[in-house]
């Protein structure tokens, strides 16, 4: 009888370990999963404070240029000049009723903006015309409109708003900049004052600047008719490869950049298409950020000079990358590709027959780098732990396997090459 009690027991306690075990593995598989999510926040919160320094950064330039622009305009300012400002449309004037001098100068300096026509994917089709503040303007460039009268010498402002363009180069390596510049902020703050009330007394010194304000109901007033015009271009656009939304982008960004403060501007038209905006930028930018990791994985070449411990580390750091980026796609694909669908946007790219696809296929390189540099260490370095050295080559070969779903022949014969040489030395 004791042993049957004995045996029961053990059964019990052969139960209760069993659902340990399994209830450790769910939470550590949800750890990892906490973990990951962790990261991907902190890099979008790093991401979203450079934009909000790189936009208070803008917004003190654009103030400056504009404070210049008319002290500088004031003492050019000739009696027998006439400027003919066109009349602001009903809507504009229920919003603003009331003209002041200083409004009727600040519309003097900004003239309204002709639009360039968007770029074409298909360039068959018809030009089509549109109306902009009653002219018609054509998609096609030969049909362009009559070139304006004879402007007064252009102002600061004037002139060095043709010469800035959004570029996505500078914009990245500005954000990089503007994070060591915080750090080294943060650190010499000796004050304690946080960061996020400076940043807000900022912001209000700007708006509550009669200048900043004018500027920004100019652009309403003066571009009214060419914002409606973007209106329609984003709202009917369409794109079949996710290129022509790279293009489509780099157009609306040029024509943008005449406004003084485009999020400020675009605030006062309910109808601007921002959602449609918003998953255009992400599309072009989400594409162009995993198409150039690609690239840097594909082209990797070890350095046979380069220690075996930073060789190693640097392929793994770009394999993490790799999955990390991989990842997320695929978390939040079935709800971004429905979103789009919608907007008539590209999403082929982020299923495995597309982009995804490449980025699991050009891993092989990393191991097939990894196993070439762990298999010419083992015949040529003895100072090396074999074992060790070879465990770790193996290991890393069989996370991209599992990653990229298999070997192709060059990567299957570096893993042979491996292995040949792993099995001769536990021989030995």
């Amino acid at each position: 009888m004791p042993i049957d009690d004995d045996d029961s027991r053990i059964a019990f306690l052969k139960k209760e370990l069993e659902a340990s075990l399994e209830r450790n593995n769910s939470l550590e598989k949800e750890n990892q999963e906490l973990k990951q999510e962790v990261a991907r926040l902190r890099a979008q919160v790093s991401t979203l404070k450079a934009h909000d320094n790189e936009r208070k950064s803008m917004l003190w330039k654009k103030l400056q240029y504009s404070i210049d622009s008319i002290s500088t305009e004031k003492s050019q300012q000739k009696p027998t000049i006439q400027i003919e400002i066109p009349e602001p449309s009903p809507a504009v004037e229920n919003f603003y009723p009331k003209e002041s001098f200083q409004d009727s100068a600040a519309k003097k300096e900004r003239q309204e903006r002709v639009p360039k026509p968007p770029p074409r994917p298909n360039p068959a089709t018809p030009p089509s015309l549109k109306e902009v503040n009653g002219k018609k303007v054509s998609s096609a460039p030969a049909k362009a409109p009559p070139p304006p009268p004879p402007l007064p010498p252009p102002s600061k402002l004037l002139v060095g708003s043709k010469a800035v363009r959004r570029v996505p180069e500078v914009m990245v390596f500005y954000r990089s900049l503007m994070k060591r510049d915080v750090q080294r902020e943060n650190k010499s703050n000796q004050m304690g004052i946080p960061l996020v009330t400076n940043s807000k007394n900022m912001i209000g010194e700007i708006e509550n600047r009669s200048t900043y304000l004018l500027a920004i109901k100019s652009d309403v007033e003066t571009h009214g008719e060419f914002i409606n015009f973007l209106m329609r271009e984003v709202d009917t656009a369409t794109f079949t490869e996710i290129s022509e939304v790279e293009t489509f982008l780099k157009w609306l960004d040029g024509e943008l950049s005449c406004l003084v403060d485009e999020r400020a501007v675009l605030k006062h038209f309910p109808r601007w298409p921002e959602r449609k905006a918003d998953a255009l930028r992400e599309a072009a930018f989400s594409y162009r950020d995993l198409k150039n990791l690609e690239s840097e994985v594909s082209s990797f070449k070890d350095n046979p000079k380069q220690l075996l411990t930073q060789s190693l580390r640097k392929m793994q750091a770009l394999q993490d990358r790799l999955e990390r980026s991989v990842t997320n796609i695929e978390r939040v694909r079935e709800g971004t590709s429905k979103r789009y669908r919608e907007f008539h946007i590209p999403w082929e790219w982020m299923l495995d027959t597309g982009l995804i696809g490449q980025m699991k296929l050009s891993s092989l390189a990393l191991a097939k780098e990894c196993m070439k540099r762990v298999t010419r260490e083992l015949q040529f370095n003895e100072s090396y732990q074999e074992d060790d050295l070879l465990l770790q080559g193996v290991r890393f070969a069989y996370r991209v396997h599992q990653f990229a779903g298999g070997f192709d022949a060059d990567t299957m014969h570096a893993f042979e090459e491996l292995r040949k040489v792993g099995t001769g030395s536990q021989k030995q």
